[in-house]
């Protein structure tokens, strides 16, 4: 099965929200099952960005499953799968001059630059994206909004944690499949 395959799977047995499908059509008219998950940092190959969101969505369910919060499979979903839906159509490939340390010369190689087409913040964006096809709870779109944790304005980030236990359990998913599970650049 590919990751693309495992995906759409994990997606249609749990999100059952209306205009789910919808959303799922959408996504596939985009590069979201081929693109990276970033251009250097993380999962930046070929199909990283769908990767990416699969191992949120496992380290998600993991920590989840560790702590007394409750949200339903509908929910652990969505927000593990579809918090960087933001990153469909973001990055274009192409390639760049690197020097071959061992001739000295300059070669071309493949490289994702960014090509950022709508500029509307990170988390705020996948929220906007998904809310064009279905409703989020409060909860899940507080936790999409700042999943980037640190990276976000500490003292809404802050109040966003104490207010939804869920923002925080995406933020650990985030970073553990980031750092623990993913292929640096």
């Amino acid at each position: 099965m590919t990751k693309k395959d495992e995906f759409i799977q994990v997606f249609n047995d749990n999100v059952r929200r209306e205009r789910a499908a919808e959303l799922l059509r959408w996504l596939e008219s985009t590069d979201f099952f081929t693109a990276p998950a970033s251009t250097r940092y993380h999962s930046c190959h070929e199909g990283g960005l769908c990767e990416h969101s699969l191992n949120v969505f496992y380290r998600l369910t993991s920590i989840i499953s560790e702590s007394d919060a409750e949200p339903t499979d509908e929910t652990i979903a969505i927000c593990g799968l579809l918090h960087d839906v933001c990153k469909a159509n973001f990055y274009k490939a192409t390639t760049r001059n690197v020097k071959n340390e061992q001739t000295g010369k300059w070669e071309k190689q493949p490289y994702y630059a960014v090509e950022e087409k709508f500029p509307y913040g990170h988390g705020e964006k996948s929220v906007f994206l998904i809310e064009r096809f279905m409703k989020l709870t409060p909860e899940e779109a507080v936790a999409i909004r700042f999943h980037m944790g640190e990276f976000e304005s500490l003292r809404s980030t802050s109040d966003a944690y104490s207010k939804f236990p869920l923002a925080v359990m995406l933020h650990v998913a985030d970073l553990e499949a980031t750092y623990l599970d993913e292929e640096k650049g």
